[in-house]
């Protein structure tokens, strides 16, 4: 028969197995492609980089969830980056960068996204 006390070790191991799994599933990602394909031919306009930033907040950090800004952060750098080239259509050799910190009601991230622009030439 089992007591109250195996009974609640068996509760704690539970939760601890279940908590380790779910930081080690919960903290993996695969590759991500953030620009398309070069085109066959094209022509460099040198090195550019974008920036931009979102948000996740309510107050504390515990309870950050109100996205702000956060869902699209990546595809603006990268618009951004390609306007500071003009005539650009596209990166090349791409970097991505994040960075938070706090603020007064939540947490802010900001992207930044390098590397070369090019522009797409007939063939």
């Amino acid at each position: 028969m089992i007591t109250f006390q195996m009974r609640s070790l068996w509760v704690i191991l539970e939760f601890i197995v279940c908590a380790y799994s779910a930081v080690i599933v919960g903290c993996s990602s695969g590759f991500t492609n953030i620009a398309p394909s070069p085109p066959k031919h094209y022509q460099s306009l040198g090195y550019v980089s974008g920036e931009a930033t979102g948000s996740l907040g309510i107050w504390h950090p515990a309870f950050n969830f109100i996205p702000m800004g956060l869902n699209d952060r990546i595809e603006r750098a990268y618009d951004n980056a390609l306007k500071s080239a003009s005539g650009a259509t596209s990166l090349i050799n791409v970097t991505y960068e994040e960075s938070w910190y706090w603020w007064l009601i939540g947490t802010a991230r900001m992207v930044t996204v390098s590397g070369e622009a090019i522009k797409e030439m007939p063939e």
